[in-house]
């Protein structure tokens, strides 16, 4: 019987550039710039509070305002104020979490 080899997948940049220079048929300088403006275009969307960034395939990439609140330190039980901020949310969409969850 056969063994089904599993693929390695780069968990690194400069692995992560080699394998987009591959299949892009690429440099790996061309595939760092390709990869550099994705980047930038996420970032400069994601600013963008209503409608946020969306990679078609991965998700959505948005700025959330997360109002002021009361909260509780766990360790005390003692009841303190949580500022107002600004947080990153991605969201997943449908086919990436059923191609990952199946």
């Amino acid at each position: 019987m056969a063994t089904k080899k599993k693929e390695v997948v780069p968990t690194n940049k400069s692995g992560i550039m080699a394998a987009l220079a591959e299949a892009g048929d690429v440099t790996k300088k061309q595939a760092v710039a390709i990869y550099e403006k994705l980047l930038d275009l996420a970032i400069k969307g994601a600013k963008q509070e209503e409608k946020g960034f969306m990679l078609p395939g991965f998700g959505k990439v948005k700025l959330i305002k997360r109002p002021a609140r009361t909260g509780r330190n766990p360790a005390t039980g003692e009841t303190i104020k949580i500022k107002a901020k600004k947080v990153v949310k991605v969201a997943p969409c449908k086919a990436f979490k059923e191609a990952i969850l199946g």
